[in-house]
């Protein structure tokens, strides 16, 4: 069994720009390959990425090449197994529980997305990215968080920064430097903020972990909430942005869901179209195979979840957007013991919330010029703009 050929070509501008041409063509040519501008083995099919997902005693999420550490300034749970994982996220579930989703979270997600939609100007060119999908999600995120004195620039900032950091493969300087300034800014307001919700507990994660029995340590308190930054508003974000620009792009699937009320169709194709989290690290702990190839203990590789969401072997003609498929599996939120945290209030926020608001408030919206819309991303992706007429 041989080892995995090796991509020379690829480059990590090339994945930033239009990844999944390139995708497409792994999965037909070498579904298992070595891209060595990434210096990881990317897994291309759904098949591979599952059962990397789902085996986390070969495949450990504690990569030590990750440039997350220093972009985080931490050792946070994402790079962690075990009982270490559990604790830590353990930690701060109570605010991601159906409780607080159902009693607080969404409640509150309905108030603040119809006080950022009225501020929308009614008339001319609205970029809805910019001024709505962003906001929102960052307000309502730092409610969860428990560090509502945040702006919202400030979050939508500190996530991207994050972001881009976690995702500097290429390991340039300039992503370093400014996660160095925004990591500083976090650690002041934190500490603030945990002060407030020691003396008013809330249901928020912030206030669920500093006030618990056995409170885990406080540079990972901060860790988790850097994490949930990080991921945290870019989900939600680019699925609205995403589905929103899938919808008007297909004004015959926009009709028939103001008709049948399925927007959670909407929602799950979406992320799966364009999966805003697209690809995942794991460190190879001992010598395994994988479509039929040696992978060595020591390797890293990468769940290419972007490419695993257009897989051939699952889904009919995988370019399309289109909320009547048959089958609504993807791997956009992970599986096992790393499955996404904030899955259901992104379902019940975004899914549930904003897109029949949006669409009830302007049913006659437009996206003049699709081909104006930008999109970017390699470890992470979504639409940067969104110019749409609200009352086209």
């Amino acid at each position: 069994m041989s080892l995995p050929p090796v991509d020379d070509v690829t480059t990590i501008d090339r994945l930033d720009v239009d990844p999944y041409p390139v995708y497409t063509k792994m999965r037909a040519e070498t579904p298992v390959v070595r891209v060595a501008s990434v210096k990881r083995i990317f897994l291309t099919k759904a098949a591979e990425c599952r059962a990397v997902k789902d085996d986390p005693e070969t495949f450990s999420s504690d990569d030590p090449n990750t440039p997350m550490r220093p972009a985080f300034e931490a050792h946070t749970l994402m790079r962690k197994d075990g009982a270490e994982h559990k604790r830590e996220r353990d930690a701060m579930m109570p605010a991601f529980g159906p409780k607080p989703i159902m009693q607080v979270w969404q409640p509150l997600y309905r108030q603040i997305a119809a006080e950022y939609i009225d501020r929308l100007p009614k008339d001319g060119i609205v970029d809805l990215h910019r001024d709505l999908s962003e906001p929102v999600a960052s307000r309502i995120l730092a409610h969860i968080l428990g560090i509502p004195e945040a702006t919202d620039e400030e979050m939508a900032r500190w996530s991207q920064t994050l972001i881009d950091g976690a995702g500097n493969f290429g390991w340039r300087d300039a992503p370093f430097a400014a996660t160095k300034i925004v990591n500083q800014e976090m650690n002041a307001l934190f500490g603030r903020e945990a002060e407030r919700r020691r003396a008013d507990p809330d249901v928020s994660a912030l206030s669920v972990m500093v006030n618990a029995d056995d409170p885990i340590e406080w540079s990972q308190i901060v860790a988790n909430i850097k994490i949930a930054i990080g991921g945290g508003i870019n989900e939600p974000r680019d699925a609205l942005s995403t589905i929103v620009y899938g919808l008007l792009t297909n004004p015959d699937q926009l009709e028939a869901l103001k008709e049948s009320g399925d927007w959670g169709a909407a929602f799950e194709e979406g992320i799966r179209w364009v999966a805003p989290i697209q690809a995942s690290s794991r460190l190879v702990m001992h010598d395994t195979e994988l479509g039929g190839h040696t992978i060595p203990k020591g390797e890293t590789v990468m769940t290419i979840q972007a490419s695993a969401n257009w897989d051939e072997d699952i889904y009919d003609r995988p370019e399309r957007f289109d909320v009547f498929r048959s089958t609504t599996l993807h791997q956009s939120f992970g599986f096992g013991p790393h499955h996404c945290a904030g899955a259901h209030i992104s379902r019940r926020t975004v899914g549930a919330v904003m897109l029949p608001m949006l669409f009830e408030r302007f049913p006659r919206m437009t996206l003049p010029n699709p081909s104006v819309v930008q999109w970017r991303g390699f470890g992470f992706r979504g639409p940067i703009n969104l110019p749409v007429r609200l009352n086209g």
